[in-house]
């Protein structure tokens, strides 16, 4: 493969660096560019991607000794490498600072393709080294794909450069031979926005995904037609899951990276155990399936905890990885931490030393239970601070390929929950629910810029901690704890600092001696020490290089990002304003030092064991955007965290000779321009246009804000969503050279006028007449199977099988009406009803209500005696129950026993079953488009009246005006349907963001009933207004239309006979001028339906 070009070095370069075969030019936020090419050694070039013989024989004359120069490579560093003296300040061989690069380790692929490769370190793309920084996201959890788009910008926005993404197939399977990738099922658009984004895909399709929803992700219906254990090589469960896994390769194929597609790996089910062999037999089976389907990437696991599975032996997988959640699940007291997890890195070297470490879920944010404290608590539980010290810890385990759980949580609409959540899977995550940015996306955002500005950080050995003893490296203070990490071919040092007692809330201040390139040197050099304020994780940097022609000598500030800009090195430091920060460095070109008293600089004396470094000192007190260091050739900026967090760095399409095809808008991959941006809510994306001399900005403000930008000496002028910005000035104090403005950004006017409408002119109608004399349920599916596949068996009664899945209902509410002759012995019935955990069932007999059951269990018995003079002698009588479906089980209980495992009249039997859940089933349900986790069995959702356009005043349906705050008219228990509309005109350029509270936001206001809440014919809330905690419930544009007339339904559920009056405000949660741009419906509207 053709290098791009000689590295540039300069005197002032603290590190020289040979290129491999496929390595150019080494810059810390410019990193190379290559062909999509290989060579094999003879000159031939061969197309990336193709499935090898001779790439199989190239890698064999390429490396059948790489040892023997890695070893003389390691034996030179520690001939070279300075001597460790405890003095502030010990002199250097100069040559000392020339490392020998070192040969790779051989890299590994799988077999299938060469794009993407793996050695001890990282995996490779396309030939250059890539740090896999992740989050999770379920375009499922947000059916509105042109809100796709915006998910990965803002992740890319962060830092990130690859996203890991479920796939439900219960969703994309909901019948067997039904694969269904059409509306917000489609892979192909999420794929489209992610290639627009410039992001990375591992996907994740299961079958199983976890993910806190039904059934783990497994199709309801294999539940239940699936005789054999789920998740083993049962040739039934093999047969059901087959065509679901050929649709996602299908889908999948030309979207790899091998074909310029986005998807980079893809994973194998999800966290289980290997033994017995069923289960590794059922990961070798699925491995086959892909394979044979023409998947060339990686095939990835993540394993649940420390179990070894699936790294070698029976199913095993090319990268394994590791989950980890180490705060655990409960929010109730968020400010408790376990500590750190120590053992990561010695796991990985014990286990898998040849591959890189790899976390496919590390703990991003929590899921909260019904009755839990909401998802505030576990935003602060996983909090910034969290963040920093949890994931510079994983750092310090030398990760490198690492994705955070959730980075988006979103909403787990309709069916799609399993029982131990709520609609809302806000996570407590970086990009909250409603798509807003929290305080740890400011965080996430610190970490992943610098992470893409350090290429010098893909590659670093472990070299020791305070536990295991660091050569040459000395802590004054044992209450501190570091970590060496080294690169092996430039000499940069890593040393990651926290508390030892990780938890603890003091401060403390320590010094450090470590060696550098210019002797072994005790830090800080000016102040009296490192402070470390209770939770909190700093970065120590030495020999770092930035940019074409800078290095750093060390660093006890943070980098923020590191690299060129047009012409200029840039450094941009950060550091908490309350305390103390130092770094030296080489000081170029002909410029200007800020005069600050709270900046102090050191000589750069010709002499001593400093020379050729400017130290400087930031003291306690300096807030906002220091300007340090501004010339020519360089650029060295310092804030307080919370403004570096202001400023964006996006990269900026400009093709180049070495551009790989499809990745024009990847970072690393397609370019490696960027511009720094401050003072903006959001920066979706940026180009240079007008020959360069105009940077065109587009994002998102949350008010008007001062504007920065550091851009190429050739930008004079900033356009922002379109509009030029006016009244910029150059603010450079380098003589002659411009690329650092200021200016302001204004929000529009228009941004203040959006209103939410009131919610009024309710129309309601009953929505349990399957109660009332006389009616029938002919139609009703007869419940009279006798065996089930469904893991619990009935309890009792005579043998009949009242599980609704086993008759095609398996999501939603489930009707049940037992018929008996009445003699006039019959005064009870005795039912375990089974609903999974928070679950609610009523019970009545003929048209008299006996009662509710509800107890967070998610199996209930008990004993329903029948009202005096209630049954009907000498006629048929009705036991009706009306159960919640709170949704399957996870892992082993995946077939779970929904339904009524247990019935007995206290005298004489059941003649008849009948059970009616949503309409048509799973096999002829009629709304493809929300698919088959909407609707439920209600009779209004039956009728299709939570439908826009349905008839209220059609006279079948007997709609009366009605306010919700009434409640159901008698105030006995009993099912209501609530119908309003209201216009939306949202002007066009905004992000709204909106919310539908019940009950003033109240979570758990005590009111005994359960509500299901409809938007436009998505069910997109199901309120507990007795458990809590979720009272408010945010639906995107595109489920609400913005610009034009809106149906909200709410189905309410009194659960006994004292009178509910729930109130539903629609609220505007935040209003952003910007967005990712126009916003498409799909909310098909009413047509008839059977009526049953």
């Amino acid at each position: 493969m053709a290098a791009a070009g000689p590295p540039t070095t300069t005197a002032d370069d603290h590190t020289s660096r040979e290129l491999d075969a496929k390595q150019c030019t080494l810059s810390s936020s410019s990193p190379p560019l290559e062909y999509k090419t290989i060579h094999d050694g003879h000159g031939d070039v061969h197309p990336a991607g193709r499935r090898r013989g001779i790439f199989a024989g190239m890698l064999w004359r390429r490396y059948p000794s790489w040892a023997l120069p890695a070893l003389l490579s390691l034996c030179l560093v520690l001939l070279t490498w300075p001597a460790t003296i405890n003095t502030s300040a010990s002199a250097a061989d100069p040559t000392s600072v020339h490392l020998a690069a070192r040969a790779d380790p051989p890299r590994k692929d799988d077999g299938f393709t060469d794009v993407v490769q793996w050695d001890n370190y990282t995996i490779f793309l396309h030939g250059q080294r890539l740090f896999l920084h992740s989050g999770e996201f379920h375009t499922f959890r947000l059916p509105v794909p042109d809100l796709w788009l915006d998910i990965f910008q803002k992740m890319v926005a962060a830092g990130l450069n690859a996203v890991s993404i479920y796939i439900h197939m219960g969703a994309t399977n909901p019948a067997p031979g039904v694969i269904d990738f059409n509306d917000w099922r489609a892979l192909q658009p999420m794929y489209d926005a992610a290639q627009l984004a410039g992001i990375l895909i591992v996907l994740r399709p299961g079958p199983y995904i976890n993910a806190e929803t039904t059934a783990g992700g497994i199709a309801h219906w294999a539940t239940s037609l699936v005789a054999g254990t789920l998740r083993t090589n049962a040739t039934d469960w093999t047969a059901a899951y087959e065509p679901y896994i050929d649709g996602i390769i299908k889908e999948t194929l030309p979207n790899q990276v091998t074909s310029g597609g986005p998807v980079i790996a893809v994973q194998v089910d999800n966290e289980y155990s290997q033994s017995p062999i069923t289960r590794a037999e059922y990961f070798a089976n699925l491995e086959k399936q892909y394979r044979d389907g023409g998947l060339l990437v990686p095939l990835t696991y993540n394993d649940p905890g420390m179990g070894r599975n699936f790294i070698n032996g029976t199913g095993a997988v090319d990268i394994y990885g590791l989950d980890s959640y180490p705060q655990g699940f409960d929010c109730s007291n968020p400010t408790h931490w376990a500590p750190v997890v120590t053992s990561y890195h010695s796991y990985h070297a014990t286990n898998n030393p040849s591959e890189p470490w790899y976390m496919p879920e590390f703990q991003g944010g929590s899921f909260d239970p019904w009755g839990g404290p909401g998802y505030d608590a576990c935003e602060v539980l996983t909090g910034p601070d969290f963040q920093d010290v949890f994931y510079k810890n994983n750092w310090a385990s030398n990760v490198k390929l690492i994705s955070y759980y959730m980075m988006y949580g979103g909403t787990s609409w309709g069916g799609f929950p399993f029982p131990g959540v709520y609609t809302s899977y806000d996570y407590g995550s970086s990009i909250r629910e409603t798509r807003a940015l929290s305080a740890k996306f400011d965080e996430v955002k610190r970490q992943g810029i610098f992470l893409r500005s350090s290429p010098e950080f893909r590659k670093t050995d472990w070299i020791g901690d305070s536990s295991t003893g660091i050569p040459g490296v000395n802590v004054s203070n044992s209450a501190a704890f570091v970590t060496l990490l080294r690169n092996p071919d430039t000499g940069a040092g890593f040393v990651i600092a926290r508390q030892t007692d990780s938890t603890s809330t003091a401060s403390i201040s320590f010094n450090i001696t470590v060696p550098t390139s210019k002797g072994t040197l005790t830090l800080p050099q000016t102040t009296s020490g490192i402070a470390l304020h209770g939770r909190q994780s700093k970065l120590i940097l030495t020999d770092y290089t930035f940019g074409a022609h800078s290095s750093v000598l060390y660093s006890t500030a943070s980098v923020f990002f590191a690299g060129t800009i047009g012409s200029r090195d840039v450094l941009f430091l950060f550091g908490d304003a309350d305390q103390s920060h130092e770094f030296a460095l080489a000081l170029g070109g002909s410029g200007a030092r800020v005069q600050s008293s709270r900046v102090h600089f050191g000589s750069s004396s010709s002499r001593g064991v400093l020379r050729g470094s400017t130290t400087v000192t930031v003291l306690p007190g300096s807030t906002g955007l220091v300007t340090i260091w501004d010339s020519d050739t360089q650029l060295v900026l310092f804030a307080d965290p919370v403004t570096a967090a202001t400023f964006w760095a996006p990269a900026i399409p400009s093709a180049t000779r070495n551009t790989i095809r499809g990745f024009e808008n990847f970072w690393q991959f397609g370019t490696n321009t960027t511009v720094l941006v401050g003072g903006p809510y959001l920066v979706r994306n940026a180009s240079l246009v007008e020959g360069g001399r105009t940077l065109a900005l587009r994002g998102d403000l949350n008010a008007s804000v001062p504007l920065t930008v550091i851009a190429p000496p050739s930008v004079t002028g900033v356009t922002w969503n379109g509009a030029r910005v006016e009244g910029l000035r150059a603010t450079t104090s380098a003589r002659g050279r411009y690329g650092f403005l200021t200016g302001r950004l204004a929000e529009r006017a228009a941004v203040k006028g959006v209103r939410a409408p009131k919610l009024t002119g309710w129309k309601f109608a009953d929505s349990l007449p399957e109660v009332k004399a006389g009616f029938d349920d002919s139609a009703w599916v007869t419940a009279d199977h006798t065996t089930t596949n469904i893991t619990r068996k009935p309890l009792f009664g005579d043998g009949r099988v009242l599980f609704g899945c086993d008759y095609g209902f398996c999501e939603g509410n489930v009707l049940w009406r037992g018929h008996f002759n009445g003699t006039g012995s019959e005064t009870s019935v005795n039912l375990t009803i089974n609903g999974g955990s928070s679950f609610a069932a009523s019970v009545w007999i003929n048209d008299e209500f006996i009662s509710t059951v509800h107890n967070g269990a998610d199996q209930i018995n008990a004993l329903f005696p029948f009202p005096e003079g209630s049954v009907k002698i000498g006629q048929d009588n009705v036991v009706t129950v009306l159960q919640d479906h709170m949704g399957n089980d996870e892992d082993s209980n995946e077939k779970s026993a929904r339904g009524i495992p247990g019935f007995q009249l206290n005298s004489g039997n059941f003649t008849t079953w009948k059970v009616q859940g949503k309409i048509g089933g799973y096999l002829n349900f009629p709304d493809k488009v929300r698919g088959i986790m909407n609707e439920g069995g209600l009779f209004g959702e039956r009728q299709g009246w939570h439908l826009p356009g349905f008839d209220l005043s059609s006279s079948s349906a007997k709609f009366t005006s009605r306010e919700l705050s009434d409640g159901l008219p008698g105030g006995g228990a009993g099912v209501g349907f609530f119908v309003t509309m209201f216009d939306l005109d949202v002007p066009k350029g905004t992000d709204t963001m909106m919310k539908f509270v019940f009950d003033g936001g109240e979570g758990n206001s005590g009111q005994a009933y359960r509500a299901l809440l409809f938007v436009n014919g998505w069910k997109f809330g199901k309120r507990v207004a007795n458990v809590g905690p979720q009272a408010s419930f945010p639906v995107p544009p595109g489920i609400l239309d913005y610009n034009g007339k809106n149906t909200v339904a709410v189905a309410l559920w009194a659960l006994n006979s004292t009178a509910v009056s729930p109130t539903l405000d629609l609220v505007i949660d935040g209003v952003l001028d910007g967005g990712v741009g126009p916003i498409a419906t799909n909310n098909p509207g009413w047509a008839p339906r059977p009526s049953v």
